[in-house]
């Protein structure tokens, strides 16, 4: 796939990868949290398989994930279990980064042929007021049939943003609108559930597919927990 040059106005390629490389630093300020806990859990080498994305392997957060779903529906992290599953937080009206993370996780699963059904796209809206369930389960769809539209109040979005550790921020416009700041990167869970890596925005597709194949790999979780 051929990537678009960023001009994102509420994530530029420049803030992108700023927000990618100080996210410890912006999260302690707006969750509180411990800055060296973070940087130790992203940082700390994985002993066996090798991602080219960041290896977050035993994080001890990104656990929990329950939110409705465009359809109305009580959605969990654990029914996944079988698949590799991506966890993306952002919005329907961001003009690039979103469209362009998703797009590309829909190319991916075609790249993987039989196997792109083991993967599951789960795209977290940090946009209640906007993303309504119509919205999203249309921008969604459009995409890629498969993939799930998570909303919440803006309370329960919040809450799995800090379990995350996911960073956003309502930024007013000069039109009198707004747009949203937020951490550009994906969660990726193996099909035993279990976190693995964050993909930072940019991170070339045959990377991302290579990475993908290792964890579909691992063993299997189980014929009952495999659909």
């Amino acid at each position: 796939m051929t990537r678009k040059p960023v001009s994102h106005p509420d994530v530029s390629r420049r803030r992108t990868l700023k927000l990618a490389a100080t996210a410890v630093l912006s999260l302690s300020a707006v969750w509180g949290l411990g800055a060296c806990d973070q940087i130790s859990d992203m940082t700390r080498p994985k002993a066996g398989l090798k991602f080219n994305g960041v290896d977050i392997t035993g994080a001890t957060y990104a656990q929990k994930l329950r939110l409705k779903d465009f359809d109305g529906r009580m959605r969990d992290l654990s029914e996944f279990k079988g698949k590799v599953v991506f966890v993306f937080f952002g919005f329907t009206q961001c003009p690039d980064v979103c469209p362009t993370t998703m797009a590309e996780l829909a190319e991916l699963r075609r790249r993987l042929g039989p196997d792109g059904d083991k993967v599951q796209g789960v795209f977290v809206s940090v946009d209640p007021e906007r993303d309504t369930p119509q919205v999203l389960k249309g921008y969604l769809t459009a995409m890629d049939p498969s993939f799930v539209g998570l909303t919440g109040s803006p309370d329960e979005i919040q809450a799995v943003a800090r379990e995350f550790k996911v960073f956003y921020q309502k930024v007013e416009t000069p039109s009198g609108g707004y747009t949203i700041d937020h951490t550009a990167g994906s969660y990726i869970f193996d099909p035993q559930g279990q976190v693995r890596l964050f993909a930072r925005y940019g991170m070339p597709l045959d990377q991302l597919t290579a990475d993908v194949r290792q964890l579909l790999n691992l063993p299997a979780v189980g014929a009952s927990a495999a659909h």
